[in-house]
């Protein structure tokens, strides 16, 4: 019945509705008459309501004639579903028609039709706005249905992988329900098909309760004391591989030695590649360590190189852009330790360049930084063709701005022939030249990883085969020559320590260059350039890590960073005032800075100057540097020059606007400090002393030398009072010099005298 009513046709609800409205019309013309005929009577509106149900029931015979009464019953509701819709519709349109009427009732035909257009387009935006909604509903329901399949997808594929653990459980409790498990590795399981094993070998088994296991069994070449041993050999390599570093690399090879990479080269290959994912900053570290594996044991060098290479090709196959870069630098680093042939780098670079895509070109531009400089050296054409196609890649254009700008940031490291990018670290550079074996994997080959080395299988042969091993470690750890050694005697080592010592005081190079010292200044120069405040540069200039003797580096950069300035900047200021606050040495080494600057002051133009004077003034003036330090300046006409002058003239005007006129001269008149400061303010000549008055009151600061003012003074009085004293000191001599030499006749002048006096004395009598 629903599909029967579904398929009728707009056609005949078109022709339905138009009978309806010329019934209506003509009903509509029936009523006026009988409103003509019936003005004025009471029963008007029955006569009407008869009309129409007259006119309904005739129509309704003539449409339902010869139809069945479920029909019937099936075309009058439709009928009446009709009326109502086309009731609501008449009911809309005489709504709009009212509005309309209202809303222009008062307007001119202009006015009129400016509105009917505003309107119009008002609904035609609306529309559109709805449309743009409905759009985004759909999108993003399409988005969630899109969600919904690839997790369900995923979901399925786990479940998929994961059948095969899940039957292992299930076939484990059997067993242990039944009671054939006799450890916590049953020997069904070690025996059965290795494929049936968890990725990781197997449960975890605490340390101590391994050895317990290993020590109860008898049977050395069992299955069972195989996968135990297995197991710790897993254990061993991964904590191996997991603690490498650039600083104990050379004590985990031994270590690594020291266990069976024959038997777990699938383990060890395994473990550094994981490693390597998780941590693509310790790459070179691994390929060093893979270096020195490989020049004892090649196979397990080869095998590395093919799972990375195949690696690498499934991981750009999927467009897999992290595995893709951390198995693109861990070849580059095995092409600079020379276990991969260099004939792999081009290969991959020709693949990353032949279709260029950002990722692509981002991938062998980081490529290149790591392995560029050994394609330098190794294939230098090949490289000039591999940077002939990063220019044409830039030509044309068609990449992302900032993987030009990375391709353009390689071609300025290429002229700086890779500076800063080196091939391998020294520290890291262990293998001789002539000892390493390169293996050469091209990516167009098929490639076997064997991953059938990484799951435990037992070993027939098991105890020969580590019979066999631990003579060969032996032979690589040297434990024979170190026994020898051990039972020589106590004279026969310390003379080859001294040897050694002679050896190694022979090896070391000088470095003429000074490279470390040209870095270690552009580090403290990036460093005050690049902080906030003083503080921030004071903190991470104290974390520089300065050999004995380069403190002064640091205060001469200061000093330097300084001058530079176009204006003094009071930063500089604080931060060398901190630094002579924290440690004597700084303070003495800008001791040694202003005695320097000093003696070279006539080298500076005036805005270098200026700037070093006024950073002097502040260190003086917050005491920070001692002022005895103004004793290796003398101002005198001869001692000074014209630059010498403006430097002293800056300092003291800074140091006056620090302190005050006051406390400034009180400063200068401290009677600790005077053997200090008689340079500055001299008192030998006359001459001297005018010139100091005279400079001083000529930049602003006669306050300075009223003291020396008044000693010019009184320079004359001073001076005769000298000469008298010389003179009277030159009397004394010459009167002690005649009582000395009249010592003999003095008692014969005397008695003389006496008679004399007696003879005078009787004449007057008389």
């Amino acid at each position: 019945m629903g599909r029967g009513e579904g398929s009728e046709s707009s056609e005949e609800e078109g022709q339905f509705v138009r009978n309806r409205e010329e019934k209506r019309d003509r009903r509509g013309a029936d009523v006026e008459d009988l409103r003509r005929k019936h003005r004025g009577s009471e029963d008007l509106e029955e006569e009407v309501d008869r009309k129409k149900n007259r006119d309904r029931d005739r129509d309704n015979r003539r449409r339902y004639k010869g139809s069945s009464d479920e029909e019937r019953d099936v075309k009058r509701i439709r009928d009446r579903e009709r009326r109502h819709r086309a009731d609501r519709v008449r009911d809309n349109d005489n709504d709009k028609e009212r509005d309309r009427r209202r809303r222009y009732k008062d307007d001119s035909d202009e006015e009129y039709d400016k509105k009917r257009n505003l309107d119009r387009e008002r609904r035609h935006r609306v529309d559109r706005d709805d449309d743009n909604d409905n759009e985004k509903d759909r999108k993003r329901e399409r988005d969630r249905r899109d969600d919904d399949d690839r997790r369900n997808v995923e979901r399925r594929d786990r479940v998929e992988k994961n059948g095969g653990d899940n039957e292992r459980e299930e076939s484990k409790k059997k067993e242990e329900g039944s009671g054939r498990a006799r450890t916590v590795i049953p020997a069904s399981v070690i025996n059965g098909d290795a494929s049936k094993l968890g990725k990781s070998g197997g449960v975890y088994i605490p340390p101590f309760k391994l050895a317990r296991m290993m020590k109860e069994v008898d049977d050395k070449s069992s299955p069972e004391y195989q996968r135990l041993t297995w197991d710790a050999l897993r254990k061993s390599i991964n904590g191996l591989v997991n603690k490498v570093n650039a600083t104990n690399i050379t004590n985990i090879i031994p270590e690594l030695f020291a266990e069976n990479l024959i038997r777990g080269r699938g383990l060890f290959c395994r473990s550094c590649m994981k490693s390597q994912m998780a941590s693509p900053g310790f790459t070179d570290v691994f390929a060093a360590m893979v270096a020195v594996v490989n020049t004892k044991f090649p196979q397990v060098g080869d095998l590395l190189l093919r799972r990375i290479v195949l690696q690498l090709k499934r991981a750009y196959k999927r467009n897999d852009k992290p595995q893709l870069l951390a198995a693109v630098k861990f070849v580059a680093h095995l092409v600079n330790q020379q276990v991969a042939h260099e004939i792999i780098a081009l290969e991959l670079l020709t693949v990353l360049l032949e279709k260029p895509s950002d990722d692509s070109v981002e991938v062998a531009v980081g490529f290149v930084t790591e392995v560029g400089s050994m394609l330098q050296d190794l294939s230098p054409r090949g490289l000039h063709g591999i940077f002939e196609r990063f220019r044409g890649i830039l030509h044309e254009g068609e990449i992302d701005k900032r993987v030009q700008f990375l391709i353009e940031g390689l071609f300025a490291i290429r002229k700086a022939k890779f500076q800063g990018y080196p091939a391998v670290r020294p520290e890291l550079d262990l293998v001789e030249q002539e000892d390493q074996l390169t293996h050469e994997v091209s990516l167009d080959e098929e490639i076997d990883p064997e991953t059938s080395l990484d799951i435990f299988k037992p070993d027939p042969n098991y105890l020969e085969n580590e019979k066999r091993y631990e003579e060969l470690k032996k032979t690589l750890l040297g434990e024979e020559e170190e026994s020898e050694g051990e039972e020589g005697s106590d004279a026969e080592s310390d003379e080859d320590d001294e040897s050694d010592e002679e050896d190694e005081e022979a090896m070391q190079i000088k470095d003429e260059t000074e490279t470390n010292l040209v870095n270690l200044r552009r580090t403290i120069y990036l460093t005050i350039m690049s902080s906030v405040d003083f503080e921030e540069a004071g903190h991470k200039l104290l974390k520089i890590h300065l050999e004995p003797g380069q403190e002064m580096e640091l205060c001469t950069m200061l000093l330097e960073c300084c001058s530079q300035e176009r204006t003094y900047l009071r930063y500089y200021g604080l931060l060398g005032q901190r630094f002579c606050m924290i440690n004597k040495v700084h303070q003495e080494n800008f001791e040694k800075c202003f005695v320097q600057q000093y003696s070279l002051i006539h080298r500076l133009e005036t805005n270098k100057l200026r700037n070093v004077a006024k950073f002097f003034a502040h260190l003086l003036g917050t005491f920070a540097l001692p002022w005895h330090v103004l004793s290796y300046i003398r101002l005198t006409e001869d001692d000074t020059t014209s630059s010498s002058r403006i430097f002293i003239k800056i300092l003291f005007q800074e140091l006056s606007e620090h302190l005050g006129i006051r406390l400034l001269n009180e400063r200068l008149n401290d009677p600790t400090m005077q053997d200090s400061f008689e340079s500055i303010f001299p008192k030998d000549n006359p001459k001297n002393t005018r010139f100091c008055i005279n400079f001083f009151t000529s930049i602003g600061l006669g306050g300075l030398t009223e003291n020396l003012r008044e000693y010019l003074k009184n320079m004359p009085r001073m001076i005769m009072q000298q000469q008298k004293q010389v003179s009277d000191s030159d009397s004394d001599k010459n009167s002690a010099s005649s009582d000395s030499s009249d010592s003999g006749t003095s008692s014969e002048s005397e008695s003389s005298s006496d008679e004399s006096d007696r003879e005078r004395r009787k004449r007057r009598r008389k």
